[in-house]
C-alpha cells in the first residue's frame, strides 16, 4: 500500500521496474491497477515475481538471513541513499525479531519479509520516496487492530509482536478491526522515514493519492492516503523563507583533530547543510571541541550513524530549530581568467548579498598561476 501511494503521487512505475532490475533477484514486475472501492478512487499495487525454482541460492523456501538481504541491496546499482534507507528498514525488522525471539540477529530467518516480492516492495518504496525528492515525512499516528493473526511461527496476537516492537514510542490509535492493519514491514518503513507528526507550518497541500489493500475491512475502507506537501519555490516552507533544520551536537575531548577533520568532510559529502566545531573547556578543564551538524530532519539516521562511527562520542544531543534563509540563485560573470559563478542572496525580491564561488576562483587561480585573491576581486567587479 505504501508503494502504491508513492506511485499514485507521481512516481513512474516503469522507472521503478527498470531501476530495481539492478537487484539480483528473480524476474518481477510491479503492477498497478486503478480501482474504485466504497466510493473512493485510487490504485492497488502488487509485486509479481516469476521465481526460478532451480535457483536455491536465494533461499526461496527457507527464508533469508539479514546479511543475505543487505548484500543484495549493497551490490545493486541503486543510489547510495536508497541503499542506506532500505538497509536500515531491514535492520530494524531484524532487530525487532531478534529481540522477540531472544536470538542473535544473524540467526533470524526472514520468511514473509525475506521473500522476493517483499524485498522488491521495500527497496521499491525507498527508491520511490527518493524519486519524489521528499525531505520530510509526517505521520500523526497509525491504526492498531485487535484479535489474532497467522504467520510463519503460528498464531500471534494482533498487532504482531515485531510490529509493536518497531513502533515503541510511535503514536498509535486503537480501532475496532480484527485484522492486521500495520505489518512489520509497514511499521519499519514509516518509523524509519517519519520526521514529524504534522506537516511543517506554512506548507501547501499538493497532490493526494489513495492506495488500496487487498482485504475488505469491517467498518472502514482499506486504504492508505498520502499527500505531497509543497514548500515555497525556493525550497523553503513559507513565503518568509523559513524552514526547520535538525541540529546535532556532541562534545569531543578524547580524539585527534585529524579524525574530526575526516568526519567533518564526510558529513558534508553525505548531505549535511553545515558542520562546524567550537573550542570548549571540558571537565577538569580539559580542552575539547563542540561538534555541531546542521542537517535536514530526513537525514537524521545517516548523520547519527556517521557521527557514532567516526567519532568517540557516547551520545549526541539533537533538536529541531527554525531558520530564515535568503532566496538563493546563481549567475556567471566573465573575468580575464575565465568564468566564475556568483552566489546571490535575496530577500523579498531584493538582492542582499552576492559573492564569488571560492572553488571557481581556486581553479582559475591554479590554471593561471596567480593568487586566488586576484581572481576573487576580478569576479567581484563583475557583479
Amino acid at each position: 500500500m505504501i508503494l502504491g501511494a508513492l506511485i499514485g503521487l507521481g512516481v513512474s512505475v516503469e522507472e521503478l521496474n527498470e531501476e530495481l532490475k539492478s537487484l539480483n533477484v528473480d524476474p518481477f514486475e510491479i503492477v498497478v491497477d486503478e480501482v474504485v472501492e466504497q466510493g473512493m478512487t485510487g490504485v492497488r499495487a502488487q509485486v509479481n515475481v516469476h521465481a526460478h525454482h532451480h535457483n536455491h541460492d536465494h533461499g526461496h523456501h527457507h527464508g533469508r538471513h539479514l546479511s543475505t538481504i543487505l548484500e543484495l541491496i549493497d551490490e545493486s546499482g541503486l543510489p547510495d541513499a536508497v541503499k542506506s534507507r532500505a538497509s536500515e528498514v531491514f535492520r530494524k525488522i531484524g532487530e525487532a525479531e531478534a529481540a522477540i525471539h531472544g536470538v542473535d540477529i544473524e540467526k533470524i530467518h526472514f520468511h514473509e519479509v525475506g521473500a522476493m516480492d517483499s524485498i522488491v516492495d521495500i527497496v521499491g518504496c525507498c527508491l520511490a520516496l527518493s524519486k519524489l525528492g521528499v525531505d520530510e515525512v509526517s505521520i500523526r499516528n497509525l491504526p492498531q487492530g485487535h484479535g489474532t493473526i497467522e504467520c510463519a511461527h503460528g498464531t500471534y496476537p494482533n498487532p504482531a509482536p515485531a510490529t509493536l516492537r518497531i513502533l515503541e514510542g510511535f503514536p498509535v490509535q486503537e480501532v475496532d478491526e480484527s485484522f492486521e492493519l500495520v505489518t512489520p514491514t509497514g511499521a519499519a518503513l514509516l518509523s524509519t522515514w517519519r520526521t514529524a507528526d504534522v506537516p511543517m507550518a506554512g506548507s501547501r497541500a499538493g497532490k493526494t493519492a489513495y492506495s488500496f489493500g487487498h482485504r475488505k475491512l469491517n467498518g472502514r475502507p482499506n486504504l492508505l492516503r498520502a499527500t505531497l506537501y509543497e514548500s515555497g519555490s525556493d525550497g523553503t516552507s513559507t513565503s518568509n523563507n523559513e524552514d526547520e533544520v535538525l541540529v546535532l551536537e556532541c562534545n569531543l575531548d578524547d580524539t585527534t583533530p585529524e579524525l574530526v577533520g575526516c568526519l567533518f568532510d564526510q558529513l558534508l559529502e553525505r548531505g549535511a547543510l553545515d558542520v562546524f566545531t567550537t573550542p570548549v573547556q571540558m571537565k577538569k578543564q580539559r580542552p575539547g571541541m563542540l561538534l555541531t551538524v546542521l542537517s535536514r530532519p530526513f537525514d537524521r539516521e545517516e548523520m547519527l550513524d556517521l557521527i557514532f562511527a567516526e567519532s568517540t562520542t557516547f551520545g549526541v544531543r539533537e533538536r529541531l530549530e527554525k531558520r530564515t534563509v535568503l532566496e538563493r540563485s546563481f549567475h556567471v560573470v566573465e573575468t580575464p581568467f575565465g568564468e566564475v559563478r556568483i552566489k546571490i542572496g535575496a530577500r523579498n525580491g531584493e538582492t542582499v548579498t552576492a559573492s564569488p564561488e571560492i572553488e571557481d576562483c581556486r581553479k582559475l587561480a591554479k590554471e593561471n598561476g596567480i593568487a586566488v585573491r586576484v581572481v576573487y576581486e576580478a569576479a567581484k567587479k563583475g557583479i
